[in-house]
């Protein structure tokens, strides 16, 4: 039997991987919402890059306990001390650690041996960054490579395009189950505005106010303003 060359064991290797990727193309075209994305998709993204770790998050979502692990995520996140989170904000491209830090700085900045390389891409809706993709691999694993940035660049493509047709598919549904002046209090309560606020605003007592958002959390089942506008997803 003749063996396979080297050239023909490499292109099976690419269409293997391509074959690969659209199915994963495939798999988050499928999902219906964020629990099906995150519990049916995310892990076949981590198995494709041979990540020890992966999650997506979404800036206007992220929520940190009221603990030590709380503060830790929100140093990890914070465009200050995370430089790779920092190019995905300014470029809006997929980058892995190597392409702005050193080795050395990295360990600093994240000594974690299960973060010891990771890679992270952007999620963009109607034009605006509204959060991220990242997959971490431990020490024993080879880093990041360019192929893997443009595979990680076609699964967030895919991603913001899926992310733009659900949030639409989301705001039509709430906008049919809230009344005009609802909409009106919901957009207030994202500019941070009291209820005292909303009510001189909306030429509406205060306690009309405090009326129609127990209404509006019955309707969205939510408990909290923070929570209805996460739910909602309004832009501030």
């Amino acid at each position: 039997m003749t063996s396979p060359s080297p050239r023909s064991s490499t292109l099976f290797v690419s269409a293997t991987m391509t074959s690969s990727l659209q199915l994963l193309f495939a798999a988050i075209n499928q999902v219906k919402d964020e629990q099906a994305l995150r519990s049916q998709v995310l892990p076949k993204m981590g198995e494709y890059f041979t990540a020890k770790r992966w999650g997506i998050f979404f800036f206007d979502r992220v929520s940190f306990p009221n603990n030590q692990l709380g503060k830790a995520l929100q140093t990890a996140l914070s465009m200050e001390h995370n430089p790779v989170l920092r190019y995905v904000v300014e470029h809006h491209a997929p980058v892995h650690e190597a392409l702005v830090v050193s080795l050395k700085t990295w360990q600093i900045i994240c000594p974690r041996p299960d973060h010891w390389h990771v890679m992270t891409g952007p999620l963009v809706s109607d034009g605006q960054l509204v959060g991220a993709l990242g997959f971490t691999r431990e020490k024993s694993l080879p880093a990041f490579d360019r192929q893997n940035l443009a595979d990680l660049s076609g699964i967030c493509l895919h991603l913001s395009v899926w992310i733009a047709t659900v949030r639409s598919q989301h705001q039509t549904f709430i906008s049919h189950r809230l009344t005009t002046r609802e909409l009106e209090i919901v957009e207030l309560v994202a500019l941070g505005r009291t209820n005292a606020e909303i009510g001189r605003e909306l030429w509406i007592t205060e306690n009309s106010v405090k009326q129609a958002l127990k209404r509006m959390f019955r309707k969205l089942e939510v408990s909290s303003r923070t929570e209805m506008i996460a739910q909602l997803a309004v832009k501030k």
